[in-house]
């Protein structure tokens, strides 16, 4: 059936525009952040009634970052979260990629099972294990370099091990390793590869999009932690920067440095996602496809 070149270009206008809106709908919130990020509360306020606020006009100036800077250690913040974030995010890809592997390709005893129970802990909400978990690691024991304690609090590896593993970030890569060509691991085991070689030689190298669409959900996690955090880490060298925003809501509220420490805390975010995108739309886009 022959296509109209005029309709189809209507067409084709017409979805460009609708989705168009749709990313400026998604953007004014970022665009009003970064601007109000410059203005002094006044004006900020002031504007907020009208379309000034997404606009940089007025008394346009750095002294909410500066003010930011004195009121918390932002960069503190920002690199016990990239820290936490970062150190997380590759552990939990080892290890959910490893287990991911024994549920789609290793036959054993209990195994689906198992992995249902995985997948069933994804409707469990966290609130309701905070506390078994917080009395669990303040009992937990750890050698250092200089010897033997008992309890994780106040430390970088209470906030990172108890995320590691979780039962999405499985499922996305058992469900991703199941869709590959079975003949690719049949021929690699016909040629004598072990199940080790495998993983790391056929598997891991084809699950780029995958990778990066687990990264990019385990980042959003793990950056925007809150609530663990806060009942797990009292001193401020530890914290993250979701807590660190509490340090903007006392006494008295400066609205600028509040949208100015938003917007410093966001970079590392869009760097990420930016760093990522391209496997992050392949993965998206590979759901689509068929045979």
């Amino acid at each position: 059936m022959a296509v109209n070149p005029d309709n189809y270009g209507l067409r084709l206008f017409v979805r460009y525009l609708v989705l168009c809106l749709i990313a400026l709908i998604f953007i004014f919130p970022l665009v009003f952040m970064i601007n109000s990020s410059f203005k002094p509360d006044s004006q900020l306020l002031a504007d907020t009634s009208s379309l000034r606020a997404f606009l940089p006009v007025g008394d346009i100036s750095l002294n909410n970052y500066f003010g930011a800077f004195r009121r918390a250690p932002v960069g503190l913040f920002v690199l016990n979260s990239v820290l936490v974030t970062g150190t997380t995010v590759l552990l939990s890809l080892l290890i959910c990629s490893l287990a991911a592997f024994s549920f789609a390709f290793l036959r054993w005893k209990g195994r689906d099972v198992l992995l249902s129970i995985v997948i069933a802990t994804l409707i469990i909400p966290f609130e309701t294990i905070a506390i078994p978990l917080l009395l669990l690691v303040s009992k937990l024991p750890w050698i250092g370099l200089d010897g033997l304690h008992w309890g994780w609090l106040n430390t970088y590896r209470v906030q990172i091990v108890p995320w590691i593993a979780d039962g999405l970030t499985i499922f996305l890569f058992v469900q991703y390793f199941k869709a590959l060509p079975g003949e690719l691991i049949e021929a690699s085991r016909v040629e004598g590869a072990n199940w080790w070689q495998v993983y790391y030689r056929v598997v891991m190298p084809l699950s780029g999009p995958v990778l990066a669409t687990a990264a990019i959900l385990k980042f959003l996690v793990m950056y925007n932690q809150y609530l663990w955090p806060l009942i797990v880490v009292q001193q401020e060298s530890y914290r993250p920067v979701m807590v660190g925003l509490g340090y903007f809501f006392q006494l008295n509220v400066a609205w600028g440095e509040v949208m100015a420490y938003l917007t410093l805390i966001t970079v590392p975010v869009l760097i990420f996602y930016l760093l990522l995108q391209r496997a992050f739309i392949a993965s998206i886009a590979s759901t689509g496809v068929k045979g």
